[in-house]
């Protein structure tokens, strides 16, 4: 069960209890994760929990570090207001940048217990892998589009993902392989309940770096069980081109 699908089984659970609307449950019980946060934590939550960045990138580009931020979104009541209002009083009551104000927003969820690693703030989760490929535009998205082609570099990877890859690319449903004017490659399909993006960017020197973001994911051993198997595909990708 997700993180967000147990919180939604207490509120309605206090709901039923006290005759509560979900709203007003669902205040009350956040409010109470909060404190127990709060004082379970105390000035070691950022250091608990994994921050999107380092302590010293805060510093330098907002002038305070985290825990600063993070007494900042406690007095704000930040995990009962939710992400968006929390990032958005760091935006424009105290002038963070919008990616800092992410950033913080992020590492301040994960401190508190209401985000794991890799989780979005709709309780879904997912996972990147990223590689530098020595190719064209016009050979990776051969790579990918030719079948036949495809087989002969994804033959390691996990059968699941090589037959799903090729039943993306064929689905007219899918936005298909998208090549952009500044070289900007991209592709978006769906996986049963899941979704899958490649975006590969061109950089100096014939070279590409392409990253899949598999989106939409279960729980967070599903993270992981494809952050290993994009990594084999995208370094078989990779040793496809060195050969």
């Amino acid at each position: 069960m997700t993180r967000a699908r147990a919180l939604k089984q207490v509120i309605r659970a206090r709901a039923a209890k006290t005759g509560e609307r979900y709203t007003t449950a669902r205040r009350h019980i956040l409010r109470e994760l909060n404190q127990k946060n709060i004082g379970a934590q105390g000035a070691q939550g950022a250091q608990r929990a994994k921050p999107t960045m380092s302590d010293a990138s805060f510093v330098k580009k907002t002038g305070h570090n985290l825990l600063h931020w993070f007494a900042v979104l406690d007095k704000f009541g930040a995990v009962a207001k939710g992400h968006t209002a929390a990032a958005r009083h760091l935006y424009e009551d105290h002038k963070v940048d919008g990616w800092y104000a992410q950033g913080i927003t992020v590492s301040y969820e994960r401190a508190r217990g209401v985000r794991a690693m890799n989780q979005r703030c709709d309780g879904a989760f997912e996972v990147s892998a990223s590689k530098v490929v020595t190719a064209s535009s016009k050979q990776l998205v051969k790579a990918f589009r030719d079948a036949r082609e495809r087989e002969r570099w994804i033959g390691d990877a996990d059968p699941k993902i090589a037959a799903a890859l090729a039943k993306g690319l064929a689905d007219k449903k899918s936005s298909g392989v998208v090549v952009r004017p500044d070289g900007l490659v991209r592709f978006r399909y769906k996986w049963d309940d899941t979704t899958v993006q490649f975006y590969l960017a061109p950089k100096a020197g014939g070279k590409f770096i392409v990253t899949v973001t598999h989106m939409k994911l279960a729980n967070a051993d599903a993270v992981e069980t494809y952050r290993s198997q994009w990594r084999t595909v995208l370094a078989a990708l990779a040793e496809y081109f060195r050969a």
